[in-house]
């Protein structure tokens, strides 16, 4: 008895943090992976089984290649402003004066308190085509008004700006923290043996050091980012215009609960599943391998 307590010992200890996992996790995991499996509406007590049909008809699909296309876009979209952007941003803060830069990181970090539906409503007005800010600014120097959320060429980029703006201040902060975990003498080693570009000192020292932050923010402007779309898409476009704004998580929403069409919105979910799964996996066996990591 002594020898099998030992031996389960770990797992009881783990287990209440384990068991969560099971029941919110990877149950509805498993239960959305048969329900991809079937024809159903979420009411009639007897769904169909179709086996794979819901995979080839997405498939098949000009509306998921849609969703994908835009997903794609927007995940640009968001490494520049969500990865790129704050990068530079936080190196530079960290190149001005302490008092300085205390008031500048609570600025830029306050945007992130903010709930994605109210930032999604106080840019429903900034975008508005007739009375908005942007539109009045614009026009101050010359230049014809937008139709920001009806115009295929702009509502991307102004859902993309509204997620920046929301998950700006955290990225920040995250890449703020590593860049000053970087090593004061190492800096001042390099610029001793002649490094005295701020371009030569980031591109050789400050980003080596930093990769494994900055590996992990790229993957999370990516996943977390994606996902913090679905919000403004709802509230700014429903999707629109001609489908120019949906990604492949408000297509799950639109098949589950608009259109009842379960099999088909647990079977994007799977897929979606699928290529965040295959990013973690590419970070962890090839970025990973060449970030450095202090310990």
């Amino acid at each position: 008895m002594k020898r099998l307590w030992r031996t389960l010992m770990p797992y009881v200890y783990i287990l209440p943090a384990l068991l969560p996992l099971l029941i919110f996790v990877y149950y509805p995991l498993l239960q959305s992976v048969h329900i991809s499996l079937l024809e159903w509406n979420m009411v009639s007590p007897h769904p169909k089984w179709v086996g794979l049909a819901n995979y080839t008809d997405l498939l098949t699909s000009d509306e998921f290649w849609t969703a994908f296309q835009n997903t794609g876009i927007y995940a640009l979209i968001l490494l520049i402003g969500l990865f790129a952007a704050p990068f530079l941003v936080a190196y530079a803060v960290t190149q001005v004066k302490e008092g300085q830069g205390a008031f500048y990181k609570g600025a830029i970090f306050t945007p992130t308190v903010v709930s994605l539906s109210v930032s999604s409503i106080v840019f429903l007005w900034l975008f508005n085509p007739v009375i908005g800010v942007l539109n009045h600014l614009l026009g101050t120097i010359g230049i014809a008004p937008i139709n920001w959320l009806s115009d295929p060429a702009w509502a991307k980029w102004a859902v993309g700006l509204s997620v920046i703006w929301k998950a700006f201040g955290y990225n920040f902060i995250i890449l703020l923290a590593g860049l000053l975990a970087v090593p004061q003498e190492m800096s001042e080693s390099a610029r001793v043996q002649g490094l005295k570009s701020s371009f030569g000192m980031l591109r050789k020292i400050i980003i080596p050091l930093t990769s494994g932050t900055l590996i992990y923010v790229f993957v999370t402007a990516i996943v977390v980012g994606i996902q913090y779309v679905f919000v403004p898409v709802e509230m700014l476009t429903n999707g629109g215009p001609n489908q120019a704004t949906t990604n492949l998580v408000f297509l799950v929403y639109q098949y589950g609960f608009q259109f009842f069409r379960s099999g088909l919105a647990s079977a994007t979910a799977i897929i979606t599943f699928a290529i965040f799964l295959l990013l973690i996996i590419v970070q962890a066996l090839v970025m990973d391998r060449r970030a450095y990591y202090e310990n």
